[in-house]
């Protein structure tokens, strides 16, 4: 599977141990940024990984920033996109199995390298469900979109 990921300065530090351990689990990576610890802004590198999902050329999205809200408001803003900002490994693996997500995100200020892997391997060890509420609920987020 293909998998984008994003990040801005405040997610730089551990983007790389991410992207290794990505590409450890026999996944592709597509790094859309940034690439410093520069000052920079998240929509930005959120905007960049939201496209790549759209377009059809990666399945699934990561977003690291501070805190991880900033990218999940960031690229919720695309219509398609649904993105969730966790912490623990419980609800990254059901907002993937329920939500049908298609983007992670955290923030390196609030888990640890340990935990971000963890999470990493909720998010793309698990499926989405496709059965009963599941799709009724999914199909109510995309009416919403269209709706706005």
């Amino acid at each position: 599977m293909k998998i984008v990921i994003g990040c801005d300065h405040a997610g730089f530090g551990i983007k790389d141990a991410v992207i290794k351990h990505i590409e450890e689990m026999g996944h592709e990576v597509v790094d859309v940024g940034t690439y410093s610890a520069d000052s920079c802004h998240y929509p930005v590198y959120a905007s960049a990984a939201c496209k790549k999902i759209l377009d059809g050329e990666c399945a699934l999205g990561i977003l690291i920033c501070g805190t991880g809200i900033g990218m999940s408001m960031a690229a919720n803003k695309h219509k398609g996109i649904r993105a969730a900002c966790c912490s623990d490994v419980f609800s990254a693996r059901l907002t993937r199995e329920h939500n049908d997500a298609n983007m992670l995100c955290f923030g390196e200020r609030v888990v640890g390298i340990g935990t971000a892997l963890d999470l990493v391997d909720a998010f793309l060890g698990a499926e989405y469900l496709n059965n009963g509420n599941h799709v009724t609920r999914v199909a109510m987020l995309a009416d919403i979109e269209k709706s706005n």
